[in-house]
């Protein structure tokens, strides 16, 4: 069986800034958000999911997470997934 890729987009609840990250393990991912084990999210504290994208295939996932990371893919998470 092939293994989980996810693509999250997460909001800050204390400052509304988007995050978007990519894992196997969301919940594990989630909490080390949290936690503050992330450098670039420590300071915006808590995160909440806003969408979370099953891929099957590893390559797909992380040419996604790129997209989202752009401009226009930034405009598109805005537009559809929050």
């Amino acid at each position: 069986m092939a293994s989980k890729n996810f693509v999250y987009l997460l909001r800050s609840t204390k400052t509304g800034e988007p995050y978007t990250g990519l894992t196997s393990d969301f919940a594990s991912r989630l909490a080390e958000h949290n936690a503050g084990k992330n450098p670039s999210t420590v300071r915006s504290r808590p995160w909440e999911l806003v969408a979370l994208i099953e891929f099957v295939r590893e390559e797909t996932a992380v040419r996604f997470e790129r997209y989202l990371k752009t401009g226009s893919g930034r405009a598109f998470a805005t537009r559809h997934l929050e």
